[in-house]
């Protein structure tokens, strides 16, 4: 419950002017579960770039006023941010704008590089300067320098990606061009489609498509560039894992984007996540069945799994949680003058539907566990007779270095307990954790990274000193 989202990346193509900006807007709000740090758009008319990036919710900052300032134009790039590289600034916010010797560039990134603190100490000693503290902004620098040795900006991203490790799907703007990219091993989703009248549309997932009245036409493949010019759109390079040839099997999309990152209604390379999740459900009663009168879900990242609970155990799926609907990330924690607990702000009980029962209670996670510890109380309090904790993820071992902002070993409670000893922590009567072993069925069958629950990390990773060590990665 404690695990924050990344990026949302969106970009619209047109043959004719037409409010990008109004498109842009929409599909951000559909992105905003992946961010609510900042957000920005940019818009390309007749080669030239207009702007506005800011900190705070879509909502908050494309007031009307904003919105109405905007000139229509035939491409867009935007960009919603949750930080998990680089502080709370607004020299943070993305859309990242670069002017250069071959032309404007606007660009927007989803997921970490894990070699960032390499590459961006090799340009400082080049007598690069850094205006950010955003990997971002070391991509666009890569990009730029290629770009100047040869003869298109499709060319220098190829050029560029053979740099970067880690995670990265991109939307890149130039004057004439919409390019798109996505890391090879494909760690974050990618995907575009097309409105009725002919527009193309970019988006970090389909819900967004669908928000703007687009169809998906496809996911963006693992190492592949697809350029969109000229009216078409064209696959333009394939970048490569060092490791061989990519097939299946050595995807390593995020498992947690199934598990607790998309909206329900998107599709991931081909997957349901309301079906991935309805089926974890389904595998946590399978492997950890319990004797109980309901299934309730934490709102809302754990109620597509605790459906699939209540259908695989024959128990009864009742809501018993209201959710805040106008708290989110800008939620201010209280102050010492005011210790009143934020999860009684954020959810309250339905005391008539837990009380005297015994209740299943369904979660993506727990990560320090002090989160998890204050719902069962808040279910106590409201009179239920037993608490049983069903989490649709393994338990959290290590952290993320592809843009998960899973926190330090240090902090992560089953790095220092047993399952027993957390199931104390949290005050339930029983925990049942996702078998590790069943995380393939979550993305039918295809490759996955489930580094932050096995260790097994598919690219090099910076150790504590900023340095790279090497680790192999778990056969699949």
């Amino acid at each position: 419950m404690s695990i924050h989202e990344e990026c949302g990346v969106f970009g619209v193509y047109s043959e004719k002017e037409t409010d990008v900006a109004g498109l842009s807007y929409y599909g951000l709000y559909a992105l905003q579960h992946r961010g609510q740090e900042s957000c920005g758009i940019v818009v390309n008319k007749d080669g030239l770039f207009y702007s506005h990036k800011d900190l705070g919710l879509v909502s908050e900052v494309f007031t009307e006023p904003v919105l109405e300032s905007m000139p229509q134009g035939m491409m867009a790039v935007a960009h919603v941010r949750y930080g998990t590289t680089g502080a709370t600034n607004r020299a943070n916010t993305q859309p990242i704008e670069v002017n250069h010797m071959k032309g404007r560039m606007a660009l927007a990134h989803n997921g970490n590089l894990s070699n960032a603190y390499e590459l961006r100490s090799n340009l400082e000693m080049q007598g690069a300067i850094f205006h950010t503290t955003s990997d971002t902004e070391t991509i666009a620098y890569y990009i730029t320098r290629e770009r100047i040795g040869c003869g298109s900006i499709e060319e220098a991203v190829e050029r560029a990606m053979k740099y970067f490790e880690g995670a990265y799907s991109l939307v890149i703007m130039s004057a004439q061009k919409l390019i798109c990219a996505r890391d090879p091993f494909g760690f974050r989703p990618l995907c575009y489609g097309r409105t009725a009248d002919g527009t193309y549309i970019v988006a970090s997932e389909s819900c967004a498509l669908r928000a703007v009245g687009a169809k998906l036409i496809r996911d963006v493949n693992p190492g592949e560039i697809v350029m969109f010019y000229n009216g078409e759109v064209k696959s333009v390079g394939t970048v490569q894992p060092e490791r061989g040839e990519l097939n299946d099997s050595k995807r390593k999309v995020c498992v947690f984007e199934y598990i607790y990152f998309a909206r329900p209604d998107s599709i991931i390379d081909g997957v349901s996540v309301h079906g991935s999740r309805v089926r974890a459900g389904e595998i946590l009663a399978e492997e950890h069945p319990a004797d109980a009168d309901i299934v309730i879900g934490a709102p809302d990242s754990g109620l597509d799994a605790a459906l699939g609970f209540s259908a695989k155990s024959g128990i009864a799926y009742r809501m018993g949680f209201i959710k805040n609907k106008y708290i989110g990330r800008t939620f201010i924690s209280p102050t010492k003058k005011t210790r009143v607990d934020g999860v009684k702000i954020k959810l309250a009980v339905l005391d008539e539907v837990v009380r005297d029962k015994r209740v299943v209670l369904v979660d993506d996670s727990i990560v320090r566990g002090t989160t998890m510890g204050r719902v069962v109380k808040l279910l106590r309090d409201a009179g239920a007779k037993e608490v049983h904790v069903r989490i649709s993820s393994p338990p959290f071992l290590h952290p993320c270095y592809y843009g998960t902002d899973i926190d330090s070993e240090k902090n992560l409670v089953a790095c220092h307990h047993t399952i027993p000893e957390i199931c104390d922590i949290i005050g339930a009567d029983s925990l049942g954790y996702f078998p590790v072993e069943r995380l393939g069925e979550l993305t039918g069958g295809k490759g996955y990274c489930d580094a932050c629950f096995t260790g097994a990390y598919p690219t090099t990773v910076p150790d504590d000193t900023g340095k790279n060590r090497f680790e192999q990665p778990l056969s699949k």
